[in-house]
């Protein structure tokens, strides 16, 4: 499988490491949010069926994080985003 790197363009896919869904980018602020906030963000993960976000990460390259959407039913990759752009994005960035 190929991901279409931003940056340096098609890579291998064995060259990354999933790092599980993409909504961790949206981490809560751990002096203001309650326990049962930060339960559910370390512990509630999706596992849906079809398109989804992931983070990867590029450990064999250039060690960037990117956000791969791809169809988890054919693996088929759809968009792939450098991590810090869809956090900018999405108003996460600090």
């Amino acid at each position: 499988m190929l991901i279409n790197h931003p940056l340096l363009g098609p890579r291998d896919a064995a060259e990354f490491v999933v790092k599980g869904d993409a909504a961790l980018i949206g981490r809560p602020d751990g002096m203001t949010a309650s326990p049962q906030e930060m339960h559910d963000y370390a512990y509630l993960r999706d596992n849906p069926a079809g398109t989804h976000r992931e983070l990867w990460y590029h450990e064999q390259g250039d060690r960037s994080w990117l956000v791969v959407t791809r169809d988890t039913l054919t693996h088929e990759v759809l968009d792939v985003a450098l991590a810090r752009d869809v956090a900018r994005a999405e108003g996460r960035s600090r």
